[in-house]
């Protein structure tokens, strides 16, 4: 696995669509341009952790702050037959003690 630099490496921009109590439907996402309005545009690198990510979420959700507050993350994607699937990618907790930090991508 090569090491992103991220002073040389432009970021990427990942959507993010937050919801207190669980994810999206998938249905939500199916017309392209109408998906939910709770979307926070993070600007990152291939590398970043989900704790990363959290951070970036935690600066403008007010919902994200609260002790122990849980963040799970999930991808929503078209399929090889362009069937939106949702894969589960992992979670963080709020906790102000410590976190377990895990790598957003594995390729």
């Amino acid at each position: 696995k090569q090491e992103i630099d991220r002073e040389k490496t432009c970021p990427l921009l990942l959507r993010v669509f937050c919801k207190l109590g669980g994810h999206h439907r998938l249905d939500e996402f199916s017309i392209r341009g109408k998906e939910p309005t709770s979307e926070v545009q993070v600007y990152t690198w291939m590398d970043a952790t989900l704790r990363e990510i959290t951070d970036l979420i935690k600066d403008v959700n007010k919902a994200a702050n609260k002790p122990g507050a849980q963040l799970s993350f999930a991808f929503i994607y078209p399929d090889k037959r362009g069937i939106n699937v949702l894969r589960q990618v992992g979670r963080t907790y709020s906790n102000p003690y410590g976190y377990r930090g895990e790598r957003l991508h594995d390729d």
